[in-house]
């Protein structure tokens, strides 16, 4: 056997990164980092939207639409809105974009709030009254979805709106090609059905003198954005 037929080795010193192959991470600890995912760390209502996707993906529509409107985090309480107007920034940044697209997120929240209307989906409510009264000074989208919260806390909720129809900006300044009003309606009654009083045509001249002087403990004003900006 010549010298070249040889097993090839090589002598290392014991207890050196390249006897082990190991280097010198063998004496790290690691450091825990709490990151959200991308869809989620984007979304401007902070949805937890794997989540609510995953039940989807399953095929449990019920308990996905459920997580949209229950979790503790969760804070859209209009989904099939929100599915037909939202931006959608979250697909912008989502992983699956990099193999090869994003998740059309806001079509499945939009299927899923459809859904709910469709089969008469209800959140359960299981909040213990307060004892406590809270005005909200408008109905648009952050008064209603102020009394939505506010009514699943168990606290006693009015609204006043000044004009005629609930709705503020989702109603008049979003086309109805874009957002059907059945849908719009569909989803301000599932949060009036909570027990939440709605009086229109009601403008709050003095809001220091409705709370002192009519029993509120709180009020929350929501008077709107209309303006251009």
């Amino acid at each position: 056997m010549s010298e070249s037929d040889l097993p090839f080795a090589i002598t290392l010193d014991p207890g050196t990164s390249l006897a082990n192959h190991t280097g010198s991470w063998r004496s790290s600890r690691p450091n825990y980092v709490d990151r959200l995912p991308p869809c989620n760390d984007a979304c401007p209502s902070g949805e937890n939207i794997q989540k609510w996707l995953y039940h989807a993906e399953e095929g449990d529509y019920a308990a996905a639409w459920q997580i949209l409107m229950e979790e503790e985090e969760e804070d859209n309480p209009m989904p099939a809105v929100m599915g037909r107007v939202c931006y959608h920034p979250c697909e912008d940044v989502c992983n699956r974009g990099q193999l090869d697209e994003s998740v059309s997120i806001h079509a499945v929240e939009r299927f899923l709030g459809d859904f709910a209307i469709r089969e008469g989906l209800t959140p359960t409510n299981d909040a213990v009254t307060s004892g406590k009264k809270v005005l909200v000074i408008g109905a648009g989208p952050s008064g209603l979805s102020a009394a939505y919260h506010m009514a699943r806390l168990g606290h006693e909720v009015t609204i006043r709106e000044a004009g005629p129809m609930a709705g503020g900006m989702m109603r008049f300044g979003i086309p109805k090609y874009r957002l059907p009003r059945d849908i719009l309606d569909a989803e301000i009654g599932r949060i009036l059905n909570l027990g939440v009083a709605l009086e229109l045509n009601r403008k709050v001249e003095d809001i220091e003198a409705v709370f002192s002087g009519e029993g509120f403990d709180a009020v929350f004003v929501a008077i709107g954005a209309h303006l251009a900006k």
